[in-house]
């Protein structure tokens, strides 16, 4: 372990949080100072529009713990995670996110958990203050429907906010998909876990990140990383409508040599290709989302590309990323090949 090395790395993606980012910076460096070891802040702006950047500049201009990975435009709040674990130093590191809602007073606790012995503290959420009925309901059906169709088992009202050890860093670091579903990969990675219940707090400045259609993209991203059902649905849905079919033939014989005219006209047959027609074309949609996941991830692109850092070289925390050597006709790449830094710009 390098002697340089930092006890505690604190990674906090940010976009668009000029307003709060200073309250945040402020609060948690008291709680950072009070955890008994030493740390950084790894600050990664996600393509802010406003001057949240030039914030964080500012705060890291006054403390050097301030680190900053500024990408060269939005590339979301997951890979933005997946920087800040990338370039993360520390023994222990704390995902949180900058909005407060998630109160840095909550490290400590994790912390103690970490210290008996633990590799990964996840924070629980007791009470969501200032969230709508329509939120709460969304967010519990989606954990139902992850631990049902999926082989993990995530705990409800669990976000990303969690400690996670250094070997359990180094494990993710291996993880390159494209659609990412941190939390999900947290505990897939396996290790001893535990979970710590705290109130998330309501927002105090600026909108939600994370808006319906986010939210489920986010959905799609957990389900069709970690589970086939849905393709084994469109199997099993298929052997059903055959079974009823095989059923019916002999059943409309006779009903036509009785003489019955229930299952004369169009009508009958209108509705039943269209309804085929619509179950087919939903099975189609859902065998393309697997193949558009399967064809980001031939194309090898970076996860993210960074524009300049502030206080970390371009090797930073990546460094131990696995991958084959670097291009030497393209030295903008770094080492593990999956992501890469503009021009690698230092302040």
């Amino acid at each position: 372990m390098s002697e340089q090395r930092p006890t505690f790395s604190i990674v906090a993606p940010i976009y668009n949080e000029e307003s709060i980012l200073p309250e945040f910076y402020r609060r948690t460096r008291a709680v950072a100072q009070e955890l008994g070891g030493t740390f950084e802040l790894v600050l990664i702006d996600d393509g802010s529009h406003d001057r949240t950047l030039a914030t964080a500049k500012e705060i890291a201009a006054q403390d050097p713990c301030v680190k900053i990975i500024s990408f060269s435009r939005n590339f979301g709040h997951q890979i933005a995670i997946t920087a800040g674990i990338d370039y993360a130093e520390g023994d222990a590191v704390i995902i949180i996110d900058s909005d407060l809602q998630d109160p840095p007073e909550v490290i400590p606790e994790l912390v103690k958990h970490w210290r008996t012995g633990h590799d990964v503290v996840y924070a629980t959420r007791s009470e969501r203050r200032g969230e709508t009925w329509f939120k709460l309901a969304t967010a519990g059906l989606f954990y139902w429907l992850i631990n049902r169709v999926t082989s993990l088992s995530i705990p409800s009202n669990t976000g990303d906010f969690r400690l996670i050890d250094r070997r359990v860093v180094l494990a993710l670091r291996q993880t390159r998909e494209h659609h990412r579903f941190m939390r999900g990969l947290a505990v897939w990675v396996g290790f001893r876990q535990i979970g710590v219940e705290y109130v998330r707090h309501e927002r105090s400045a600026g909108v939600t990140k994370y808006p319906l259609r986010r939210m489920l993209k986010l959905s799609a991203d957990a389900i069709t990383s970690f589970s086939y059902v849905p393709l084994q649905l469109a199997t099993t849905f298929g052997f059903w409508v055959s079974g009823l079919a095989l059923l019916a033939i002999p059943v409309v014989a006779v009903l036509r040599l009785m003489g019955s005219n229930a299952f004369f006209g169009q009508a009958t047959t209108l509705i039943a290709v269209l309804f085929l027609g619509g179950v087919q074309l939903i099975f189609l949609g859902v065998i393309g989302e697997y193949l558009g996941r399967i064809y980001d991830e031939v194309k090898r692109r970076p996860l993210y590309i960074v524009g300049e850092t502030v206080g970390l070289t371009p090797q930073g925390g990546a460094q131990a990323a696995p991958g084959p050597s670097p291009d030497a006709e393209s030295p903008e790449l770094r080492g593990d090949g999956q992501h890469a830094v503009g021009e690698g710009r230092e302040v």
